[in-house]
């Protein structure tokens, strides 16, 4: 556990009054699971947000016991002397609602029949996700954040805070994402959604308590995953090597090294996370526009904004290209704003924001730094 922030624990924040969404209906009583990682300072100022992707949760650091073998999915860039250096900065990371990691969810209970909400759970969006954190930083006491950030889902997240609290933070960062989902990446969504969907054992969402609908959610996966990683690297680490035999037996069986990795990615998502949670996750994604359709420009939706920005892409990225940063970073430009932007040279595709990259460290840790004495000496 060297250079981690070691054991840490779960912990939930309730919001008992109902919340208006923006599909128009109510969602409460609301629990929000979320870790924590590092102290707040005297004055409050130290507190960094981190919004996770659509397959993460509230553990992005650490370890939950000793015998833990599988630390939090941002174990690479959170804790001592790392880019969100926790020796100096309290970090923060919120299950989102819809989720399946403690947050309020379809797999939840409804208050209003005692049995899960399955599919009577309301659509959210990127949005709602928002509205709802934000209550859990005001219950903390803390007025104004340093920073913001998160990458895929979690960029999403972060772009939307800045547009619906301007002044809630100081600086920040999306990392890997976009202002709207593309038409391709919602079809690759859609195709994961119908998957789920044709599965015997989803049952319209009312599987609790019997069979689950693990072909279809792994199948979802195996979809997805293809969409986070590179043609190069998928290359380098598979080709088109066979597995455990020196030639093809001409059958439908698996044969090919990288349908075996797709296939174990697929069985091990079954295991930790909700078919349901995916298909609604999936949705807000898919409905996420900060332009509304392009009846607005990005210009004006970012002009009451407050706050730097440091924007990173990946230049193997497919999924949300470094395209669609340079659009945020010449919106931001034309409304005036302070913006820092670096594409990272990396063959890992989509989820090298997930990996340690000396590139991505340097910069975050720099951008904080300079910013963060800045408020302290101000």
């Amino acid at each position: 556990m060297k250079d981690s922030v070691g054991i840490v624990k779960k912990n939930y924040f309730e919001i008992k009054e109902e919340v208006s969404l923006e599909s128009g209906k109510k969602l409460g009583p609301i629990t929000l699971a979320y870790e924590t990682y590092g102290k707040l300072d005297n004055g409050n100022k130290n507190a960094i947000l981190v919004f996770h992707a659509l397959s993460g949760d509230a553990h992005a650091a650490g370890y939950h016991s000793k015998n833990d073998k599988n630390p939090g999915w941002w174990e690479a860039a959170i804790g001592p002397n790392k880019a969100f250096d926790t020796n100096k900065y309290f970090v923060i990371c919120v299950n989102v609602i819809g989720g399946c990691k403690g947050s309020t969810g379809p797999s939840s209970i409804n208050p209003k029949t005692g049995k899960p909400y399955a599919t009577d759970f309301p659509i959210i969006t990127i949005k709602d996700m928002v509205n709802v954190q934000k209550k859990l930083i005001d219950h903390l006491g803390i007025k104004r954040l340093l920073a913001v950030t998160g990458g895929s889902m979690g960029g999403m997240q972060v772009l939307q805070w800045a547009v619906s609290f301007p002044e809630a933070t100081k600086l920040i960062i999306p990392i890997a994402t976009a202002t709207h989902q593309s038409a391709q990446n919602i079809a690759f969504h859609e195709a994961g959604r119908r998957a789920i969907i044709a599965d015997p054992n989803w049952s319209k969402g009312n599987y609790y308590g019997k069979k689950q609908p693990s072909l279809g959610l792994a199948v979802a996966r195996m979809i997805g995953h293809i969409t986070y990683l590179s043609d190069y690297s998928m290359r380098e680490k598979f080709g088109r090597r066979l597995q455990n035999k020196d030639k093809p037996d001409f059958s439908f069986d698996t044969e090919f090294q990288v349908e075996s990795y797709l296939q174990y990615q697929g069985d091990k998502f079954v295991e930790r996370f909700d078919a349901n949670s995916y298909l609604y996750i999936t949705k807000a994604i898919d409905y996420f526009d900060l332009t509304e359709g392009g009846t607005k420009k990005l210009e004006d939706i970012f002009a009451s904004i407050k706050s730097k920005f440091l924007i990173i892409s990946f230049s193997s990225d497919w999924l949300y290209p470094t395209a669609e940063s340079k659009k945020i970073v010449q919106a931001l430009q034309k409304s005036g704003h302070d913006v820092v932007f670096f594409e990272i040279a990396s063959n890992y595709g989509h989820d090298a924001f997930l990996l340690e990259n000396e590139t991505q460290t340097s910069l975050i840790k720099s951008f904080l730094k300079n910013n963060y004495e800045e408020i302290k000496n101000g």
